[in-house]
């Protein structure tokens, strides 16, 4: 079965802090892995971490060459393929950049905005059938790519979120309280496996 591809782009500026104020965020190790890994298993193209800071580029870019080239590529050939896929950028808008076809994005956020809300099961479908509705075609006529943005801090600034095409709906367990505040990597994680598992 066809579907159209799937990406994932990793914000970490703009994005909110506690107190509502636009911040940049550090890059994790454990995101780079993980997010890698779990984008690897359910078949994303590819994986962008965003970060407008050279410093924080250059601290990723460190990384994937000691898994891509160094002894990590020998010590861990299955780390390497799944890091294969990780790309950098400055900005959203460099993401969007590298792609043919303009990407459908999918911004995550529990806020409520003036965005059209996409359920899991509605992305998924177009997903899997992107020769349906309209909108999974690009304007070449090729299916139109997805690219799923996440944020770290407390959330995705509003100059990302005024770039959505839709909002994908909040992931909720079952807590008595109504606990969410799941790290990012389990959030992509669990976003992947709705969207890609094959269940």
């Amino acid at each position: 079965m066809s579907r159209a591809p799937v990406h994932v782009a990793l914000i970490h500026w703009p994005v909110f802090d506690r107190a509502r104020n636009t911040v940049c965020t550090n890059v994790t190790n454990f995101d780079i892995h993980d997010i890698a890994r779990a984008a690897r298993t359910y078949g994303v193209e590819k994986y962008f971490i965003v970060h407008r800071l050279k410093e924080q580029l250059s601290f990723v870019s460190r990384i994937l060459d000691h898994w891509r080239v160094g002894t990590g590529s020998e010590y861990n050939p299955k780390r390497k393929t799944a890091l294969g896929m990780v790309h950098t950028a400055e900005s959203l808008e460099d993401v969007i950049k590298t792609f043919e076809v303009k990407p459908f994005i999918v911004c995550t956020s529990a806020r409520d905005l003036p965005i059209p809300r996409a359920t899991f099961k509605a992305l998924r479908e177009q997903i899997w059938n992107p020769d349906g509705p309209p909108k999974g075609m690009g304007e070449a006529g090729l299916p139109r790519p997805i690219l799923l943005v996440f944020g770290t801090g407390f959330g995705l600034g509003d100059a990302v979120l005024a770039q959505a095409d839709a909002l994908l709906e909040p992931l909720k367990g079952a807590s008595h309280d109504d606990y969410r505040h799941l790290s990012v990597r389990s959030a992509v994680s669990i976003v992947l496996d709705r969207l890609l598992g094959a269940w």
